[in-house]
């Protein structure tokens, strides 16, 4: 089955979003998306005791067949002469256990349980665009992906399709109407310090209006407090690390596993590493092996200590440079979602983040057609193409895009 991936958001920019006012009220139909760890829990504990109608939906990332060769895997494993396949690694999250997780709280809780099968557009929507990024010389951002095509667009599918009035997730976020301008805003958690607005930039109007984000005004230690209170399982769990397909953490391994032997071959092909002038002053093993702003690991004895600057796919040249020329003015942006009204063409001034734990920087955007262009205050570390880009008004999220470009 083909999933259609969104086209870009640019085109509902309009001020009047439609009629949206509604507020969430108790005994509203809630499908709660639950990965099977604490904030997820936390989550549909919450609505359920303030009286809505929940049903908890885990999605399935690994279908019948992978978890079958998962589990012929694990039973070789203990042999030294037959190791496990390393491709049959299930990912990190949304695994069996997470589901079995997820399906002991609902029981807990007195509440159905449902079990989407997303395993293809799992595949096509998030781990083939992540490949195909690195493939390309982009460092991608799999976490937005997977939030976007799949916790939200897919979610609000089945929202639809099972006749629930919303989707609510375990974010760190929170979301209010403007009755002013008829559009639902987007905003950052009261936690600084979870706050996971930076990967929900790409929400739309009608996602917004049919989101709960019940964690949105609370702590961490709040919210695990809770779930130890009525005595979930899932209280103490540990987060998730890294990312979620690649459990070992070699995706260079896992890209060349995933990948056919010829399409990845000039990635993985050694070449020169020349500076910004470009003098050459060593070999690199594989484009695909190194990421913007990377110190360790390439090689190269130098006065000063080098950095990874810019990866040239053409010319299979790895570009470095000493700290001081990492800074850049500003980026460039496409596929760009927009939130908030903002005016076209015409500079507006807000904060800017390039990484989730980054802080927020003074900045001046321009919407130029379908594209945005936001330029620092003060000269920021370079940000790798395939990185988002986020902007934000105070705690307001105004809309972002995924990089394309940075301007020195």
């Amino acid at each position: 089955m083909s999933w259609s991936l969104p086209k870009d958001a640019t085109a509902e920019r309009g001020c009047h979003a439609g009629d949206y006012p509604h507020e969430p009220r108790g005994g509203e139909r809630v499908l709660v998306a639950m990965s099977g760890g604490v904030d997820s829990s936390a989550c549909a504990l919450l609505l359920v005791g303030q009286g809505y109608a929940c049903a908890g939906a885990t999605m399935s990332l690994v279908g019948p067949s992978r978890q079958e060769a998962d589990q012929s895997a694990a039973a070789v494993a203990g042999s030294p002469d037959v190791p496990a396949p390393p491709d049959a690694l299930a990912p990190a999250c949304c695994s069996s256990d997470d589901i079995e997780d997820a399906r002991a709280v609902c029981r807990r809780l007195g509440i159905p349980h449902y079990t989407f099968d997303f395993e293809d557009r799992f595949d096509e929507c998030v781990v083939q665009r992540f490949c195909d990024a690195y493939l390309e010389g982009r460092t991608p951002n799999p976490c937005i992906d997977c939030n976007r095509y799949l916790k939200f667009a897919g979610m609000q599918r089945k929202r639809r399709e099972l006749g629930f009035d919303y989707v609510a997730t375990g974010h760190y976020a929170r979301r209010r109407f403007d009755e002013r301008t008829g559009r639902w805003r987007l905003l950052r958690a009261a936690d600084p310090a979870k706050d996971q607005s930076y990967v929900l930039y790409h929400l739309m109007q009608d996602d917004l209006a049919h989101m709960l984000f019940p964690l949105g005004g609370l702590a961490k230690a709040e919210v695990r407090a809770q779930a130890e209170a009525v005595g979930l399982d899932t209280a103490a769990k540990a987060e998730s690390q890294d990312i979620c397909f690649v459990p070992d953490g070699d995706y260079q391994a896992f890209i060349a596993r995933r990948v056919p032997e010829g399409a990845a071959a000039a990635s993985f092909a050694p070449g020169p590493i020349v500076t910004t002038d470009g003098r050459v002053v060593g070999t690199h093993d594989g484009l695909v092996r190194y990421t913007i702003g990377q110190r360790k690991g390439i090689g190269v004895a130098a006065s000063e200590p080098l950095y990874v600057y810019a990866k040239d796919v053409a010319r299979n040249e790895l570009v470095v440079a000493v700290r001081s020329d990492l800074y850049a003015h500003g980026v460039r942006a496409a596929d760009i979602n927009l939130i908030e009204c903002v005016p076209t063409g015409v500079p507006f001034r807000c904060e800017a983040k390039t990484h989730y734990r980054q802080r927020l920087v003074g900045a001046t955007a321009t919407v130029v057609g379908l594209a945005l262009e936001v330029i620092f205050d003060e000269p920021q570390i370079r940000s790798a193409a395939g990185q988002a880009v986020v902007l934000y008004d105070g705690d307001v999220v105004i809309g972002g895009g995924t990089i394309t470009e940075v301007i020195a």
